[in-house]
């Protein structure tokens, strides 16, 4: 795709115009919060994507999993999780989530409530025994490394950083016990393979386990289940659902690791114990009570994904969406790719940077006016950039389309 080149799409509907600002808040729905400083800018409906949500998190929502849902609302929301309405949903999730990801049948599919921070709490007290190591090259990368420094019980973790749109990689250590990695940065949007470290022995001869934070690359980035012990995730992403859940993948070495622990005397709060979420998950239920449209939305997700051809759909999808928006980027003359090295730049959440001539907030500004939504950068990565996400559920036409309102925009902007 040219930089000149306008994607003729299916219109979002009808398209309101910048209007002045209002004194009193507006409703949600479909009105449309107008910023005051928003250049007066319509981006004709023809080249407009069917659907203009482009959020890194919370994510699209499929408009079929949403109706769905609404129909089976009279017999699901609002019953109990512990009976078999919600736990058949639980545990077709948990076997959908098997198929996708091709486990092993020795592997175990486990979920609790709060979402993958509440997540790397749990694995300070859960996962590492000791010391962990941490590759830390964004802002989500950190946070684990920073949770496990100021676990009172743990040594400090040994932290390999890299610049912001690059990764580094883990290195062996004799005294590590849990090497984290992240398969995909949401802030910077660099991706990395998933591979155990070098040299490092396997679990079962002492080695440390591999725990990847996967939170917004599950679903829409392969991944070979021999080259971790816990892959984790959230379903507000790739999965098109809602927050306040997370879900992990787990060898027979991280179940003896989590059943070990537990059996030390290592004092943990209930809600932050992994031998309790494991123990209800094999019951197809969660510890306390999970917000059963979440659920219900993730299953829905996976449902779709399997019945579409599984992991190679899915990841197809990414790959089609980011071909188009990093080759407008690579081909446009105020636009580039962040992440310089294409094997490290994402398929599912791209960051582009703009020349220093035109103000990439504006350009979000204006697109948001138009219905185009979320295109905004990470606020702390602080680079005149848009970032967007190019999920599963994300219509490769659309982020086509997204490209060519970015030249009328810029275009008009003159």
């Amino acid at each position: 795709m040219t930089p000149e080149a306008r994607v003729e799409v299916a219109p979002l509907g009808t398209t309101l115009p910048v209007r002045p600002p209002v004194s009193m808040a507006m409703p949600m729905g479909d009105m449309i919060p107008y910023v005051t400083d928003t250049p007066d800018i319509t981006i004709p409906a023809n080249l407009l994507p069917a659907d203009g949500r482009f959020g890194s998190g919370p994510s699209k929502v499929r408009p079929e999993a949403v109706a769905a849902l609404a129909g089976a609302a009279s017999r699901y929301l609002g019953t109990s999780h512990r009976q078999q309405t919600v736990k058949s949903v639980v545990g077709s999730l948990r076997s959908g989530l098997r198929d996708l990801f091709s486990l092993p049948g020795d592997y175990e599919v486990m979920l609790g409530n709060g979402g993958t921070t509440c997540f790397w709490d749990a694995a300070t007290f859960g996962l590492i025994e000791t010391k962990s190591q941490h590759l830390s090259f964004g802002e989500f990368s950190s946070k684990f490394a920073k949770a496990a420094a100021d676990a009172p019980h743990l040594s400090d973790p040994d932290i390999v950083t890299s610049e912001a749109g690059t990764h580094p990689d883990a290195v062996a250590r004799d005294d590590v016990d849990l090497y984290a990695l992240t398969h995909n940065e949401t802030s910077t949007g660099v991706m990395m393979p998933v591979t155990r470290p070098a040299g490092a022995a396997p679990p079962d001869q002492g080695g440390g386990l591999v725990a990847v934070d996967a939170t917004s690359g599950a679903g829409g980035l392969r991944v070979d289940p021999s080259q971790f012990d816990v892959y984790y995730f959230a379903p507000q992403k790739c999965f098109g659902s809602d927050g306040g859940l997370w879900v992990a993948l787990l060898s027979p070495a991280a179940q003896e690791r989590i059943a070990r622990i537990g059996a030390s005397g290592r004092w943990v709060p209930a809600f932050l114990d992994l031998a309790i979420a494991l123990d209800n998950s094999k019951l197809d239920q969660t510890y306390n009570t999970p917000a059963l449209a979440t659920l219900f939305l993730f299953d829905d997700q996976v449902r779709w994904m399997n019945e579409q051809g599984g992991m190679a759909f899915s990841t197809g999808r990414c790959d089609r969406s980011a071909e188009l928006l990093y080759s407008w980027a690579e081909a446009s003359s105020f636009a580039t790719p962040f992440v310089t090295r294409p094997a490290d730049r994402s398929r599912v959440v791209g960051t582009i940077d703009f020349d220093p001539s035109i103000d990439a907030t504006v350009v979000a500004k204006v697109l948001r006016a138009n219905g185009i939504v979320d295109t905004e950068p990470y606020r702390k990565l602080g680079r005149n950039q848009l970032r967007i996400a190019m999920f599963p559920t994300i219509d490769p036409e659309d982020v086509a389309a997204l490209c060519g309102c970015i030249n009328h925009v810029v275009g008009a902007l003159g």
